[in-house]
Order: structure tokens, then C-alpha cells, then sequence
């Protein structure tokens, strides 16, 4: 069984579906969360609303993390565990793999996909890099 355990939350239904697994199938770990802010959809946010609107991505990502933390926390407390949390700044799977090899996390568990489809093949997967890349066992939540 693994002692340390990561688990990428995006936000996505699937990301929420990982951390269930993960509290269900590694209680006796110590599981931490970890969002990562991406840089990257600041251009989206000028592309959709100008500058102005690009000005604060990042206090209202900042705001989207503390959410995503805030809900995986309740959700682990329902289930009498305590989550570390974890935000990062960067490109996702390279945060992701990073964090685990700074932090000798044992097992990282994952949703399969957190984009749709069209932004998945122009972006790249993250689950499918962080799978290829980590030196530790990833489990894909389907």
C-alpha cells in the first residue's frame, strides 16, 4: 500500500471521481490534493474579453482552487480523513510529476480527462503525459 498518495483536482467530475477512489481504496495514506493554476488560460481570457478581463485570471483561478480545495476537504472530512492541499502555478503535468518526485509521493491517482474532447487534441491529455512521465504507479479514473 502506498504511504503517500496525489491526487490532481481540476474541477472536473472525473478529478472528483479520483479523489472518491483515492480516499476509498487508500485511507491509511496520507493523500494530498493539488491543483495546478496554468498560465496558459490567461490567453483564453483575452481572446474572450479583452485585457481587462485577462488583468485578474489569476485572482479569480486563485478563487477556483481555493473552491476545489474547499470541496475535496468537506468531502474528506465526511469520510474522516483529513487532505493536504496544494496549488501550483505552471503547466499541469509538468507540476503534477514535479510535485510527486519533490515530495516522493508513492502513487498518484487521476481522472482521465478533465478538457473536452477538441481542447484535449489540441492541448495534449495531462492524465496521458503524467501516466508516460511519472515514476510512480498512476491509476486513470474512468
Amino acid at each position: 500500500m502506498p504511504e503517500t498518495v496525489l491526487v490532481p483536482l481540476d474541477g472536473s467530475p472525473l478529478s472528483e471521481r479520483a479523489l472518491r477512489y483515492a480516499i476509498e481504496k487508500f485511507s491509511k495514506a496520507v493523500i494530498t490534493t493539488i491543483h495546478v493554476i496554468n498560465p496558459a488560460d490567461s490567453l483564453i481570457d483575452v481572446e474572450m474579453g479583452g485585457l481587462p478581463a485577462a488583468s485578474n485570471w489569476y485572482d479569480r483561478a486563485q478563487e477556483r482552487a481555493d473552491g476545489i480545495h474547499t470541496s475535496a476537504t468537506e468531502f474528506a472530512a465526511d469520510h474522516d480523513l483529513d487532505l493536504d492541499t496544494v496549488t501550483e502555478v505552471g503547466r499541469p503535468a509538468r507540476a503534477i510529476l514535479e510535485y510527486a518526485d519533490e515530495h516522493d509521493v508513492d502513487q498518484i491517482v487521476m481522472g482521465s480527462h478533465g478538457r473536452s474532447d477538441i481542447e484535449r487534441a489540441i492541448l495534449g491529455s495531462v492524465a496521458e503525459t503524467v501516466t508516460r512521465r511519472a515514476r510512480v504507479p498512476v491509476t486513470i479514473i474512468r
